[in-house]
């Protein structure tokens, strides 16, 4: 089946994978554009659980200042290598998490990380679980795994602190 260069391309620049991967899923798919996308991020979420197990020695520190000063976000978030820490995609993400944690105010990182006795809802509290506050329809968490996939390195975030003016 020919697969014209121009929705490898396409498909490329939504999902930020490698050529041949795209023309491999565009195959697959027959041509049908949503179904490669959704053979893509299949792959990138097997390539992530792959990647978790690995250890996380890199990354950055991410600050973040919101509403004019009264609230302040210091959040750790690990990758592989400093050479991925230092990309513009993941600053980005650092500081979108940064961010969702300015404006959501979550307790703990994941469910796993809640107190027996807490009665809350892990996706209120738990940053991991929230809705992300730029694209609602995805978990911080599954935000996280399509940077993995798309990165090729495990992310994590390590620990994060909220401070409030006055409390």
């Amino acid at each position: 089946m020919h697969i014209a260069v121009s929705s490898i391309k396409e498909l490329r620049e939504k999902t930020s994978a490698g050529v041949m991967d795209c023309k491999r899923a565009l195959v697959e798919a027959n041509g049908d554009f949503d179904k490669a996308m959704d053979i893509l991020k299949q792959q990138g979420l097997a390539q992530a659980e792959k990647k978790s197990a690995r250890a996380v020695q890199q990354g950055l520190v991410e600050a973040y200042i919101h509403a004019g000063g009264r609230i302040g976000v210091l959040v750790e978030v690990n990758c592989e290598t400093d050479f991925v820490a230092r990309t513009d995609e993941f600053k980005s993400l650092a500081h979108d998490i940064a961010m969702q944690i300015a404006a959501t105010a979550p307790l703990y990182l994941s469910p796993e990380d809640m107190p027996a006795e807490v009665a809350a809802d892990g996706a209120e509290v738990c940053l991991l679980a929230q809705p992300f506050i730029r694209e609602p329809s995805i978990t911080v968490g599954e935000l996280i795994t399509s940077k993995i996939a798309t990165l090729g390195e495990n992310i994590k975030v390590r620990r994060f602190t909220r401070y409030v003016l006055g409390s």
